[in-house]
């Protein structure tokens, strides 16, 4: 099946038919509003449910250490009230039909969504559409959110296994942003004013930086219709204004080795050992996929079987690779008693050389397959899934592709290709971070 270029047809007013219902896919359809704002939605017939998001093209690594933290304060605060409607009103008409409905803030974009049946979609578009085009910032707002997001950065520092995640990119990526913790630090949040936040609302907010998504049991026209009445405001002032063009590499991105340790009186040691992956867009991100499932993806995985079921030395261990727009992270996790840590480093550390030198098995490459392929069709299934689908193609990949289409991409990656990945990337200089009951300048 062939597809429609991202970058194709992208002048305001078109709409173009990205993917015909065949394949795994439903009919997916892209508008382009006056002002560059984009309405990608999927047309699966036969549930009784959709999804709805709308997305801005920004995250955490677009800010400077000064207001590290905004990005995600702002999506606090824009369920907050809009001219028209007050927090209250927005929750309760979300919770009087149901929905499932959030928000996250990821190191390059936001999303806020809601999961409604079919004949609330109306509603979705509308509550979540105010709330993304009408917020009104109030300072009281402001200061009440402050406190809340002071409470989850405690929250989740106190959650180790969650925490040496950023402590492994603090080191890794040095004072940059993508070394910075997505929620900031109580600094940096006790500092931010209600005007900086209202700045980067009015400038990551436009229509052109924003997508709108929607999958399920949906009309696309009237998704549109909608969605032009909802920012009909925006749009006049955008002009001409086309989408904005995805996030591509820039500078190249400095990376750092060696070990960081963060004393902690914990009762497991935990452990992030990693390196720098591949960018999103490289062409073997498949093949490391494959080799991540392979080293430390499920219960059959080297890693599983080598620390946990042969030697009883962690709980939890694994391995997965973070892509973004110009590097990434390949990375092995691993929870286990402080004394243990030390031998199971180095048992880490031996089956990455090992895999390094020779690739891994036939029958390792045919489960990992499986399991990626699996869990891609399973997960696939539900209508938030399908509308994430559409916002990461749009975010991320030059066309969109069917899930056969992806499936296909799987099987043709042969041995060779995952030995050749692992022997580069594997060879990459790595770094380790450790949080447990050890001194600071404790060797690893």
């Amino acid at each position: 099946m062939s597809s429609v270029p991202i970058a194709a047809e992208q002048d305001p007013g078109t709409t173009v038919t990205l993917l015909e219902p065949d394949g795994g896919s439903g009919l997916v359809r892209r508008t382009v509003l006056p002002g560059g704002l984009r309405v990608v939605t999927e047309n699966i017939p036969g549930g009784r449910s959709a999804a709805f998001g709308i997305s801005a093209a920004t995250g955490s690594r677009d800010e400077d250490s000064a207001h590290a933290g905004s990005a995600h304060f702002l999506e606090h605060l824009l369920f907050k009230g809009t001219r028209t409607r007050s927090a209250l009103e927005i929750s309760a008409l979300l919770d009087g039909v149901g929905a499932d409905h959030n928000a996250y803030t990821t190191k390059e974009h936001t999303c806020y969504y809601a999961k409604v049946l079919d004949r609330d979609l109306p509603l979705a578009v509308d509550v979540v559409g105010d709330m993304v085009a009408n917020s009104v910032l109030d300072e009281g707002e402001v200061e009440t959110e402050r406190g809340v997001i002071l409470e989850e950065i405690a929250m989740y520092e106190d959650e180790p296994a969650d925490l040496v995640d950023d402590v492994f990119a603090e080191h890794f990526f040095g004072d940059t942003p993508l070394g910075r913790p997505i929620l900031g630090t109580t600094d940096s949040i006790g500092a931010l004013a209600r005007d900086r936040i209202a700045e980067q609302y009015r400038d990551a907010y436009v229509p052109s930086e924003l997508i709108v998504t929607a999958a399920g049991s949906l009309e696309h026209d009237k998704v549109v219709e909608q969605v032009q009445a909802m920012f009909a405001d925006q749009l006049a002032a955008a002009g001409e204004a086309r989408p904005s063009r995805p996030r591509g590499p820039g500078e190249p991105v400095r990376t750092y080795g060696g070990t960081v340790v963060q004393p902690r009186e914990t009762e497991q040691a935990h452990i992030i050992l990693g390196s720098e992956g591949l960018t999103r867009a490289d062409p073997r991100w498949h093949a490391l996929r494959l080799l991540s499932a392979a080293l430390g993806g499920g219960m059959s995985s080297r890693l599983f079987q080598e620390v946990r079921e042969k030697r009883g030395l962690a709980y939890a261990v694994q391995a997965y690779h973070t892509a973004y727009a110009d590097t990434g992270t390949f990375q092995i996790y691993a929870g286990c008693l402080p004394e243990k840590a030390d031998e199971v480093i180095g048992v880490c550390r031996d089956e990455l050389a090992k895999v390094a030198a020779s690739g891994i098995t036939s029958e390792e490459l045919s489960r990992a397959k499986g399991q990626i392929q699996g869990a891609m069709v399973l997960g696939s299934e539900g209508t938030s899934a399908r509308m994430g689908r559409l916002l990461s193609h749009e975010l991320t990949r030059p066309r969109h592709s069917s899930i056969d289409e992806d499936l296909a991409r799987y099987d043709a990656v042969t041995r060779d290709d995952v030995a050749a990945a692992a022997a580069e990337l594997l060879a990459r200089p790595r770094a380790l971070a450790v949080i447990g009951p050890y001194e600071a300048d404790r060797e690893f």
